[in-house]
């Protein structure tokens, strides 16, 4: 009988060894104070003390891409997924008062591609990063039968943590206090699914130019990294400036505002009061999608709402604006009863407009 070995059944162990030796050196360039160790353990560990804290709250979060990845294999780009699987959970980490700390990444496949995977976690690094938090390890799952060829899945865990008394919300959070809303960077990683259809009902081709971004193929201009609002935020909340801030993700600005809102309140939002990047105009008019219906899937523009007190409100702009943000004061919260909600004003059946 033929000897079987486990490369014969579609695993290659030696590919597998090659990408942690490729990975090791960005994974020691996200390294950050309470890191310890590094790549090839079976875990990770992290000294709290180490990193500042006296008495900290655990905050952790997990998330993925979502089918934004579809769009990523399909135009053979990789190398920006791996910020958006950060951005999605460090992004919700934030919000909460936390300081990402540490991230571990999930990478399944059928057949390992050594350069496509480590064109992802390079992403991934950049990612982490940006949010200040360490890649202290992750997992590399290569199934056979799993998956089609060139195909795989991302998955993303991180862990935070915020001194006990310095959660968000904070408890003041009321009527009269000011909602401003930072610039998102486009799509981000919500809604592709609907983006999917678009496209393909637009019979658009992820290689040709895009029609609202100069210079960029259409592929290119989708697949704009998640931004990463963590260091801004940070700053504002440890300047005392932020009651409250809602990752606008999945449910866009009305699913998700009033859910760092007590009950009692909404808050009314301006649709005149910031600028719909071009990419929204577009799928609206190609998809023929209705306005209410871009808020509810889509970030419309504004990929982090926060709320500051009505006299901090310009402050607060000015200490985003030195971080590198566009604020812009989208609304304000009023007394309502029941729960909390978000109330358009000034939404008109072509917004976002051509």
């Amino acid at each position: 009988m033929t000897r079987l070995t486990y490369r014969d059944a579609g695993v290659d162990i030696e590919a597998g060894d090659a990408l942690v030796d490729r990975i090791k050196p960005l994974a020691r360039s996200t390294d950050r104070a309470g890191t310890m160790g590094g790549l090839g353990g079976f875990g990770a560990l992290f000294d709290l003390k180490a990193a500042g804290f006296t008495d900290p709250v655990l905050v952790s979060s997990t998330d993925g891409v979502g089918t934004k990845l579809r769009l990523a294999i399909e135009a053979r780009h990789h190398a920006t997924v791996g910020v958006d699987l950060v951005a999605m959970c460090a992004n919700d980490l934030v919000v909460q008062g936390a300081e990402p700390l540490f991230f571990l990444d999930y990478f399944a496949t059928g057949a390992l591609d050594v350069a496509q995977a480590a064109e992802v976690v390079a992403g991934i690094a950049e990612g982490c990063r940006q949010a200040g938090c360490a890649l202290v390890g992750g997992e590399t799952a290569e199934m056979p039968g799993m998956y089609s060829k060139g195909d795989y899945d991302l998955a993303g865990f991180s862990v935070g943590a915020a001194e006990r008394g310095a959660l968000l919300p904070r408890g003041d959070v009321g009527a009269g206090d000011v909602v401003l809303g930072l610039a998102s960077s486009g799509v981000h990683s919500n809604g592709f699914s609907l983006v999917r259809r678009i496209v393909a009902g637009g019979n658009a081709g992820l290689g040709d130019p895009a029609p609202f971004a100069s210079g960029r193929t259409l592929g290119e201009a989708l697949l704009e990294p998640t931004r990463i609002y963590v260091k801004p935020l940070l700053a504002l909340h440890r300047a005392g400036l932020l009651k409250a801030a809602a990752h606008i993700t999945g449910g866009g600005l009305v699913g998700n505002l009033p859910r760092v809102l007590p009950e009692g309140t909404e808050a009314v939002l301006d649709a005149r009061a910031w600028p719909v990047p071009p990419v929204f105009a577009w799928l609206a008019r190609i998809g023929n999608v209705a306005p209410e219906e871009m808020l509810r899937v889509f970030n419309c523009g504004i990929g982090m709402a926060i709320v500051v007190a009505a006299e901090h409100a310009e402050a607060a702009a000015a200490l985003l604006a030195e971080h590198g943000e566009t604020a812009h004061r989208i609304g304000r919260i009023e007394s309502a009863g029941g729960e909390a909600q978000v109330r358009m004003e000034n939404l008109s059946a072509t917004w976002p407009g051509a």
